[in-house]
């Protein structure tokens, strides 16, 4: 039995969507959440300056107790979860390889689609994840950067989010692809519209359920499940627009989302 909370980061509030997966599994667990929606989206930036951020936020975790740590985005997971490993003293799991995992055991054509950031794409995570488990599959990714604009804003369907869905996935519709990946912890609020652009024969794939039941599974397997007496405890921190981030996260999460505490991040050691 371990009391610490989990630990989870994005660079917004897209990662709510894995930590809602992850209460529902694991309803006694307390968990602490760092959105860092002063320099997200991390889609645009430079897989380098994306690891520093990770490692600086993982470090400041630590600080707090986590007794695990999860990478609750498809970017900063794509350019930093090795090196987060490696330097922290406690599991970091991310969410690439989980919904690499789910893609591949769904597909029946191999053709599978994967849509992220543009980070997420040019760092070609998915395709060396999926290639790992099936090195026949055919991966054909696209980057779609503005989708997780209209998340942050809230605008989560409408005419103008469907224009621009079907403006990204025109391409991998003509390549036949039964199975589309949504590489980025934002997309699965537009799952609804993806869905429909894609029509009912494409399999969606999201990697929040996935990534909850490995962190049930590892703290089961050292003996760290939170006992269930008490309620849990949920702290939402962020680097930037407090308002913003209350209002979204209850847009993702709901009226969990109480209270949003501003943290300023110091440079972490690891990161200079």
């Amino acid at each position: 039995m371990n009391e610490a909370p989990i630990g989870m980061f994005d660079s917004g509030v897209g990662g709510l969507t894995v930590m809602r997966a992850v209460m529902r599994r694991l309803p006694s667990e307390s968990i602490i959440y760092f959105g860092d929606n002063a320099r997200g989206p991390y889609g645009p930036r430079e897989l380098t300056e994306i690891r520093r951020f990770a490692l600086e936020i993982a470090e400041f975790l630590q600080s707090l107790g986590v007794k695990i740590i999860v990478i609750a985005c498809n970017s900063a997971t794509s350019a930093a979860l090795l090196e987060v490993q490696r330097r922290c003293s406690v599991p970091v799991l991310g969410v690439v390889e989980p919904g690499a995992r789910g893609a591949v055991q769904a597909t029946h054509n191999r053709r599978i689609g994967v849509i992220g950031t543009v980070a997420t794409v040019r760092s070609r995570a998915y395709q060396k994840a999926i290639h790992a488990l099936d090195a026949g599959a055919h991966v054909h990714s696209r980057a779609c950067p503005t989708l997780v604009e209209f998340v942050e804003r809230g605008e989560v369907r409408g005419e103008r989010v469907r224009e621009e869905v079907r403006r990204y996935l025109a391409p991998l519709i003509r390549r036949g692809v039964d199975t589309l990946v949504l590489g980025c912890t934002h997309y699965p609020l537009l799952r609804e519209v993806i869905s429909e652009v894609m029509g009912e024969g494409v399999r969606l794939i999201s990697s929040d359920e996935e990534v909850a039941r490995e962190v049930e599974e590892n703290l089961a397997r050292r003996g760290y499940l939170r006992p269930p007496h008490g309620p849990p405890q949920y702290r939402f921190l962020c680097s930037g627009d407090v308002e913003q981030a209350v209002s979204l996260g209850r847009i993702f999460l709901g009226p969990e989302v109480e209270k949003v505490e501003k943290v300023e991040l110091p440079l972490g050691r690891w990161a200079g």
